[in-house]
């Protein structure tokens, strides 16, 4: 197998996650490879119809950011900045000495700061104006996340937040690829983030249809491409990597992770929430990252799929998977464990893909016990299955019709 002439390579350097597996790459790691779900009942959700979710867990702002930021920002900046700090680290750049004119921002972030809008409206309504306070719109405007994260770690480039609902956080990745291609950057910090399990959103949420309804077991509730799924579990987190051209990545003499090599996105221009049946939108989209990365279906090995454990979703994008990559590919839907990250969740997974190709270990799909009989794709569960992966690719599918896909290769 070997990669098209056109194929241009963006390295990843360095890995952050913040999310309901873990604070840390190892953390993550080893939570996945468990199998067991993250869902737990949260009291803030008492009395609604639906009263769990995916936190992340011990995550204390104050410890990790300090006493100013933990007030000041949203949590779905606060997580984005401890995991870009993660991903800086563990890529071995110093903030300090990088050409920070050289170095960009990309993030995917869907609601922005929906918690602090419903606790200000309260305040309005029982206060008045005048006890609304001045940091309101900061803190939910969905592009301060990119702004901050800049500050935070000196990064003077292009800085920007895509939008494409739980496709964003792979639309950022393959947005920060394009920004090494054209040379705007020689560092781009990419990723997702949300954090929005309020009752609100949750009661809207459910509303839709969207969310499981296992109140009785939780921790069974995520279950992709099972027989049995019933809807996705909410969840909250972030995820960063530290992209450079492959090229420069080597020169330093960085531990390259993985490489994404192909990307591609289209849309279904369908419905506002609902996939198109053909799932035509996914299928576009895959079929134009493997053709960047010039990669055959049959040549890929794994697949971290979006498969959110909604009934329509995981038969119209198995299907897809089947039609475009065979039967060889394994399959898993990591968020059988981590539940549902809205924008995180494409950021989150192509990490999760980088590192099975760097631990030849694909995750099982968690509470995954019988295949949708309409669907005839590997999918891995019961616990990790081990073998090579050179290739590997991660969809996310968002409401709009958004969808996007990440190819990823060893080398």
């Amino acid at each position: 197998m070997g990669h098209g002439a056109a194929s241009f390579g963006a390295a990843i350097t360095g890995i952050g996650l913040v999310t309901p597996a873990g604070i840390g790459v190892k953390e993550n790691w080893d939570t996945l490879l468990s199998g067991q779900s993250c869902a737990t009942v949260d009291e803030a959700l008492g009395g609604l119809p639906v009263t769990f979710d995916c936190r992340v867990p011990g995550f204390d702002a104050e410890a990790l950011l300090g006493g100013f930021s933990a007030w000041q920002l949203e949590r779905f900046v606060q997580l984005a900045i401890v995991a870009a700090r993660q991903a800086v680290e563990d890529a071995g750049w110093d903030p300090d000495t990088w050409d920070a004119t050289r170095v960009g921002v990309v993030l995917g972030n869907s609601l922005g700061g929906v918690r602090t809008v419903e606790r200000q409206h309260d305040v309005l309504a029982e206060g008045g104006p005048r006890r609304v306070s001045p940091l309101l719109v900061p803190m939910y405007m969905v592009n301060m996340v990119a702004g901050y994260v800049a500050i935070d770690v000196d990064a003077r480039g292009p800085s920007q937040v895509t939008a494409t609902a739980c496709a964003s956080g792979t639309t950022a990745v393959g947005t920060a690829r394009e920004l090494l291609r054209s040379g705007a950057c020689d560092i781009v910090l990419a990723g997702g983030t949300e954090s929005a399990l309020t009752p609100l959103v949750i009661a809207g949420l459910n509303r839709m249809g969207a969310l499981s309804r296992r109140v009785e077991e939780p921790g069974r509730a995520s279950r992709p491409f099972d027989a049995d799924r019933d809807g996705f579990v909410a969840a909250e987190g972030a995820a960063v990597l530290v992209l450079e051209r492959a090229e420069d990545a080597r020169a330093r003499g960085a531990r390259v992770r993985a490489v994404v090599r192909g990307y591609g996105c289209a849309t279904d221009a369908h419905h506002a929430t609902a996939l198109h049946p053909d799932g035509r939108g996914i299928e576009q989209a895959l079929r134009a990252a493997l053709a960047d990365a010039g990669v055959a279906g049959s040549d890929v090995d794994h697949v971290n799929a979006h498969g959110t454990s909604t009934p329509q979703n995981d038969v119209t994008e198995g299907r897809v998977l089947h039609r475009v990559l065979g039967d060889r590919a394994l399959v898993t839907s990591t968020k059988g464990v981590t539940g549902h990250a809205l924008a995180a969740a494409g950021a989150m997974e192509a990490a999760y893909a980088a590192l099975a190709i760097e631990h030849h270990s694909v995750p099982p799909t968690a509470n995954h016990t019988r295949l949708d009989p309409e669907l005839a794709i590997d999918v891995v569960s019961g616990a990790p299955r081990p073998a090579p992966i050179d290739v590997a690719v991660s969809t996310s599918l968002g409401f709009g019709g958004h969808n996007a896909a990440l190819v990823l290769t060893a080398s």
